[in-house]
């Protein structure tokens, strides 16, 4: 989209993609500061989780948290695994 001649187009706009890029690199300049390369996929899935799920309160986000690793285990080992 072409900001020098609109904004939006009906129903399609950019300002959610805006809005979520502004977030990640806040976060990845402010919260994380070093963020390794092989880590970057999981920084960038923790603030879609937290996008999608803006709305709610921390309460809430913490708790559908808890739900999705319910039955799930990460071992160190795992956890280190290189790529």
């Amino acid at each position: 989209m072409n900001h020098k001649l609109e904004y939006v187009r009906g129903n399609v706009h950019c300002n959610g993609v805006e809005n979520f890029w502004s977030l990640l690199q806040r976060g990845l300049k402010g919260t994380y500061v070093a963020v390794e390369p092989e880590h970057l996929g999981a920084y960038v899935d923790e603030q879609a989780f937290r996008y999608n799920n803006r709305k709610d309160n921390d309460a809430g986000r913490f708790e559908k948290t808890l739900i999705q690793t319910k039955g799930r285990r990460l071992t160190y080992k795992d956890l280190i695994r290189a790529n």
